[in-house]
């Protein structure tokens, strides 16, 4: 993670260490809550002084506040303008108070990442649109987007990508190319249906895509195989089917809407007919329809010149368990730090592969 030296240096100068500037940069990109026990694992510092000189400073300058309590540990919210405004990043909805179930998962968020600053994330919004409308050639319209009222009825905000989970290029196999990283975080009080209703949101530009990684991030492996199990069933069965099938209904249904040949109307022909022409936009689609209908090409040719057009998809899904051993009571007490109401947790993390192979 290669983190920009010009804002390092503009936190720097608010009176901090490069290290606790560092800190406080992905802290406010990632997260905006934190625990003096991630300071430590990310500082490699004990309970005590540097911990609490830290945290004094932070609250001291107005920088953070302490917000309410994780594991015994205090939680700290990083919201001062001033902070973000050294990143250029004053806008970021991390400054804002949000509910607990929120800061959890954040917690669980900042703990991947500082396990993880190998990669290099897509931080913003602004920078993964720009990867995959500028770099990908990819519409907006099939980004995971949600909108938001203004004052009035004509003033309103498209905001993508939403949840801020870790997105980042990484090669899902030793030898394998890169390839874009989508993830979700289950901080342990998720619901089934949110994750589900997670890649609903998600599916339009999965589609899009010839091959990608998701990677279930979780503090319990309990929750790896069904997890597993909906995203195969939602996401990686039907993307990996033999999509020449359903364009071949898709025309099918499409030639009889457009005959008129339906004179009592098929509830489940005219869903698959909505959704598949949202799905399937693309001029050559449309080109290919115009000669097949017209008769220029039969069924063998328009499953030739689909797989020209849709190579095969690759997908990848591991899981990666995030947990945390806890101290012993004589450890805890001889490592102090109780004014803050911290302890400590050493991150243990390890991939995990549940439910057999592997596509490459």
């Amino acid at each position: 993670m290669n983190l920009p030296a010009a804002h390092i240096e503009h936190i720097q100068q608010l009176g901090y260490t490069e290290s606790e500037a560092r800190f406080l940069y992905i802290v406010a990109v990632f997260s905006g809550y934190f625990t003096l026990r991630q300071f430590r694992l990310f500082t490699g510092s004990r309970c005590g002084k540097r911990p609490t000189s830290f945290a004094q400073k932070l609250i001291g300058q107005g920088h953070a506040r302490v917000c309410g309590q994780a594991r015994r540990a205090a939680l700290f919210h990083l919201f001062s303008r001033t902070v973000y405004g050294q990143m250029d990043k004053e806008n970021l909805r991390n400054r804002k108070r949000h509910s607990f179930d929120f800061m959890r998962t954040r917690l669980t968020l900042l703990d991947f990442v500082l396990a993880n600053q190998e990669f290099a994330y897509f931080e913003t919004e602004a920078d993964k649109v720009k990867y995959f409308c500028n770099e990908m050639g990819i519409s907006r319209e099939f980004l995971p987007a949600k909108v938001y009222e203004g004052a009035s009825p004509n003033q309103k905000t498209i905001r993508y990508f939403i949840d801020k989970f870790p997105l980042f290029l990484a090669s899902p196999l030793p030898g394998v190319p890169l390839v874009v990283t989508f993830s979700y975080v289950d901080s342990g009080f998720e619901r089934p249906s949110s994750f589900a209703s997670h890649l609903a949101a998600y599916q339009p530009l999965f589609r899009q895509l010839n091959s990608f990684r998701f990677l279930y991030i979780a503090a319990k492996e309990a929750y790896f195989r069904s997890a597993e199990e909906r995203f195969r069933s939602l996401v990686k069965r039907p993307l990996e089917a033999d999509v020449s099938n359903e364009i071949l209904r898709y025309f099918r249904i499409r030639k009889r809407w457009d005959n008129r040949e339906y004179i009592i109307p098929v509830t489940e022909d005219l869903e698959f007919l909505r959704d598949a022409r949202e799905r399937f936009q693309e001029e050559t689609i449309e080109s290919l329809y115009s000669s097949w209908r017209s008769g220029e090409i039969g069924e063998s040719q328009l499953r030739a010149e689909i797989c020209k057009w849709k190579p095969e998809r690759t997908i990848f899904f591991d899981a990666y368990l995030l947990s945390r051993a806890r101290p012993s009571d004589a450890e805890e007490r001889a490592m102090g730090d109780a004014c803050m109401k911290d302890t400590v947790h050493p991150t243990v993390h390890h991939f995990v592969h549940p439910l057999g192979e592997r596509r490459c």
